[in-house]
């Protein structure tokens, strides 16, 4: 059965990768590696479950964690242009 689900888990990572790579947006692109992070946590755990090895769970929220603040950092370096730039500076420059 938990190979069956690694399996699926898989499958869902490659259809990730190709919207990646064929995405019309950028914000399709992000979406799927995003995507394509979370279901490598869920491949993680799965393989601890499979292994008995509970520490693998740690190892996926550290890597869920590094995943959503990347995504986060990409976007912002999207839409602002630069990674350092403060938000509130830029709506007073416009104002």
């Amino acid at each position: 059965m938990t190979t069956a689900v690694a399996l699926a888990i898989l499958v869902t990572m490659g259809m990730a990768i190709a919207r990646a790579l064929m995405g019309p947006t950028v914000y399709d692109r992000i979406l799927a590696v995003n995507m394509f992070g979370t279901n490598t946590v869920l491949i993680i755990a799965v393989l601890g479950f499979m292994l008995g090895r509970p520490d693998f769970l740690d190892i996926a929220l550290v890597y869920a964690l590094i995943n959503f603040v990347g995504v986060v950092g990409v976007l912002k370096f999207y839409e602002m242009g630069d990674l350092g730039a403060d938000a509130d500076a830029d709506v007073k420059a416009d104002s």
